[in-house]
């Protein structure tokens, strides 16, 4: 796998009825195609995957990786939205 391009700290808009009412920032998107959100907790949990699905959801992308660095070894569940 050939990477061309990443994007840190990708803001993604919130919007409502044409306002910006917040945003989301995502860790990394890799190729405009994956966001990779980069955590270091004991443990991943349910908010930290709804939060990426968010994150799949604004950013019309399918795929999204949470990673979580912070146990004996690295830790990772994929992710894949179609709505």
């Amino acid at each position: 796998m050939n990477i061309e391009s990443f994007q840190t700290a990708q803001v993604y808009a919130l919007n409502y009825k044409g306002d910006i009412i917040g945003g989301y920032i995502a860790d990394l998107v890799v190729d405009n195609k994956v966001i990779l959100e980069i955590k270091s907790v004991s443990a991943l949990n349910e908010l930290m995957a709804a939060q990426l699905i968010n994150y799949l959801k604004l950013s019309k992308l399918q795929v999204g990786y949470l990673i979580n660095f912070n146990s004996t070894s690295v830790v990772w569940k994929r992710f894949v939205c179609t709505s």
